[in-house]
């Protein structure tokens, strides 16, 4: 919790009240226990309170189930990451509490059910321990054939109580959650959250308010990456998609399938990825973008596809939430590995466009950005999330619909004439008309997978072959000099500059600030451009002495990973090197802190 709190005396034997501006609060239980219920409430809470949150969690990857956790981070003022260390852990189990009491700060709280969790000694010295049983006291309040479904909820009423939270708001997020329920399993859930609340902490334990937020007046919205970009994909117009289920890209084909139809549109449950993207493709073909999407395993399978797409020139927005791999790996916890495949995935020559949102609310827009891209370019883009920032919740600005939503059904105006492929356009950018445009000359153009002429016709001429791949090449040379030059966080010039891209950009930059805070000389800049990549990155590079890529894949052969290959073979030059984890977690910022300091102090022995 924030360092600086005010604390009121106690009264009538009631514990203190102590005003914090933030407050980590890590959840530990069995999957099957609706931990990620709690934090999901928490997390909305603190959205409709105009305060910032963000989430982290982790589930296992069996049908079964098994551990898990979901961690939330409120703050008044700014939040950039999840937290590295919990100021509250909240265990359901004994190996909830000694698998996670580490992750605690010392002299936190450990709110634990007695009825399962010992604790331990040695520990009750370093940490405040508040023991509830739990279970118990969810039998005594709703009956023992509901204790396994109901103790989260008291648990939560636990922990509203110690943050004074807002009882109201948390009863209507309840009955929104159990609307669509038996009334009596509405009323049990109330039950079990009051039968919480009520229950006395005693003077043990000190209680906390937060401070009044430094936002006022503004309307926010709490979703997830899959949902902001699942939405961002209908308000930029899209209204025909094709998928096949696998986590953690599921969520989004399941929004779709429910929230495309309101709007006149439809997504299709395919057999496979391969009859997926194919079918995406004929819709983008009839005329308006379509969206297709996996993780990791379906987009190899998509790649044949992909590669159709490149040729024909043809729009299409493909969403790819990476997961841990390679094969189906660790389809539950997060990497940054898909990077090669989105980039260069496929045989021959086949540029695309790849995108990388690097937060909740910049999903919504990276969907809207990718969809007019690859309408402007009649290109396939890839959207490349992750699986943190597609499970992590975060509250932001609501969008102004009115301004952003778009309509991109096709024009069918005649026309006189048409070459799709026309290599006379200066920018060489193809334009296709929808089917059932009439051309007046009565010269009707096609797209095939075979290389063409201008109108799309089959063609084996050398000549034509060079000059279309150098037409699919330059386009992205005309987007790159569009894209704008990501700012810098911090000074321009210094001695080490942090690039990171997706879901580091909170922890970074919490790093960046640590960094400078302890003398150092640290900036950072994030990317969202993967490829083509902004111009003017090699004078931001040429202000620093030190360039490491913070990204979640292996540190590969030599020592870097995947964007740092990248930019590695644009830009040249030893100074760019790598900082990598592979242990399916998301960066904490001590992490990045550390083996900064250790990478530059080993670069310069190596000097």
């Amino acid at each position: 919790m924030s360092e600086a709190t005010v604390s009121s005396p106690p009264s009538n034997g009631a514990p203190k009240v102590s005003k914090v501006s933030e407050a980590i609060i890590r959840i530990a239980g069995n999957s099957q226990d609706g931990i990620q219920a709690i934090g999901g409430f928490l997390a909305r809470l603190a959205g409709r309170s105009e305060q910032e949150v963000m989430t982290f969690m982790t589930i296992p990857a069996t049908i079964s189930g098994g551990p898990s956790i979901f961690q939330v981070r409120i703050g008044s003022g700014e939040v950039l990451s999840s937290g590295d260390e919990a100021d509250v852990l909240l265990a359901f189990y004994q190996h909830s509490y000694e698998d996670h009491i580490n992750s605690v700060k010392k002299g936190g709280i450990v709110l634990y059910d007695s009825d399962h969790v010992e604790p331990k000694p040695e520990w009750q010295k370093e940490y405040h321990h508040v023991g509830v049983p739990i279970s118990g006291l969810t039998v005594e309040a709703i009956g023992g054939t509901a204790k396994d479904k109901g103790k989260n909820i008291f648990a939560l009423g636990l922990v509203a109580k110690m943050f004074d939270l807002n009882v109201p708001k948390l009863e209507k997020l309840i009955g929104e959650r159990f609307t669509s329920k038996d009334q009596s399993i509405l009323n049990n859930a109330l039950a079990a959250f009051h039968a919480g609340y009520s229950h006395s902490l005693g003077s043990v334990i000190e209680t906390f308010r937060f401070v009044e937020s430094q936002k006022k007046g503004g309307h926010q919205v709490v979703m997830n990456g899959n949902e902001a970009l699942g939405y961002g994909l209908i308000a930029a117009g899209v209204r025909f998609g094709a998928g096949y289920p696998i986590t953690p890209w599921s969520d989004i084909m399941e929004l779709l399938r429910r929230e495309l139809p309101k709007y006149g549109g439809t997504f299709v449950q395919c057999e496979d990825e391969i009859a997926s993207i194919s079918m995406a493709l004929g819709g983008s073909y009839a005329g308006r973008v379509s969206v297709t999407g996996s993780s990791g395993p379906g987009i190899s399978l998509k790649t044949e596809a992909l590669g159709w797409a490149v040729m024909a020139e043809m729009p299409l927005v493909v969403v790819d939430i990476q997961r841990g791999g390679p094969s189906t790996g660790m389809p539950t916890n997060v990497e940054q590995s898909d990077l090669n495949i989105a980039c260069f995935g496929g045989h021959g020559d086949s540029p695309r466009v790849v995108l990388a949102p690097a937060n909740v609310e910049d999903c919504f827009y990276t969907a809207i950005e990718a969809v007019n891209i690859a309408r402007q370019y009649s290109v396939p883009v890839i959207i490349l999330s992750d699986q943190a920032i597609a499970t992590r919740i975060e509250a932001f600005e609501e969008p102004n619909l009115e301004k952003v939503c778009q309509n991109i059904s096709p024009d069918l105006s005649p026309v006189p004439d048409h070459k799709p492929y026309d290599l006379a356009v200066a920018d060489s950018v193809t334009r296709h008309i929808a089917p059932g445009t009439r051309v007046t000359s009565g010269r009707y153009p096609i797209a095939t997978g075979l290389e063409h002429d201008e109108l799309g016709h089959p063609t084996g001429s050398p000549k034509l072959h060079m000059q279309m791949t150098a037409k699919r090449r330059n386009k992205l040379k005309t987007l790159a000099a569009t894209l704008p030059v990501p700012a810098i966080y911090g000074p321009s010039e210094g001695n080490v500059l942090l690039i990171g891209w997706g879901s580091t950009q909170g922890p970074i930059k919490e790093a960046v600030d640590r960094a400078r805070a302890a003398g150092d000389s640290v900036s950072s800049i994030h990317l969202r451009h993967i490829n083509p990549l902004p111009n003017g990155l090699e004078n931001i590079f040429a202000g620093f002495n030190h360039v490491l890529v913070v990204e979640m894949n292996d540190e590969g052969l030599y020592g870097y990973g995947q964007l740092a290959g990248l930019l590695r073979s644009r830009y040249g030059g030893k100074k760019i090197r790598g900082i990598n984890k592979t242990d399916g977690l998301t960066f904490k910022v001590r992490e990045i802190f550390e083996k900064t300091r250790v990478d530059v102090a080993a670069g310069l022995r190596k000097m």
